[in-house]
């Protein structure tokens, strides 16, 4: 039972790879910018997503068993890509912009990580009530 209970969340998880992958090369495609600004916009978007989705998931009991190697890893995990970050990151030090290069880096893992925790508070504010003062 375990090997066919692995088998639907690995095609969970490429399903939705398959979704967030096409939606990443969408947004390339419609953001034809500078290099970095797609990727940049990518994985905060993605970054603030998974930690709304975080937050939704651990209110659930029980959560549903596919939904979070789908959205998660799948559809979140394609649409922001760690690859390209270093790729654009590596291209424009090499281009002879050093403090742009670091910047970008830097501040790409600082936006994102503060994205996650933007995501993950928002939906408790959402999904909270208010405290009335006792």
């Amino acid at each position: 039972m375990t090997g066919i209970r692995r088998w639907d969340v690995l095609l969970a998880v490429a399903a939705g790879g398959a979704l967030g992958s096409l939606a990443r090369y969408g947004l390339g495609a419609a953001l034809p910018s500078p290099a970095g600004v797609a990727t940049l916009l990518g994985n905060v978007a993605g970054c603030l997503a998974l930690g709304a989705l975080m937050a939704v998931l651990t209110r659930q009991a029980p959560q549903p068993r596919l939904l979070r190697p789908f959205l998660g890893v799948g559809v979140l995990g394609g649409f922001t890509t760690f690859s390209t970050y270093v790729l654009d990151a590596l291209s424009t030090a090499y281009d002879g912009h050093l403090v742009t290069a670091f910047a970008y880096a830097a501040g790409s893992v600082l936006a994102s990580l503060l994205a996650v925790v933007a995501g993950i508070a928002g939906v408790r504010r959402l999904l909270d009530p208010p405290r009335s003062p006792a």
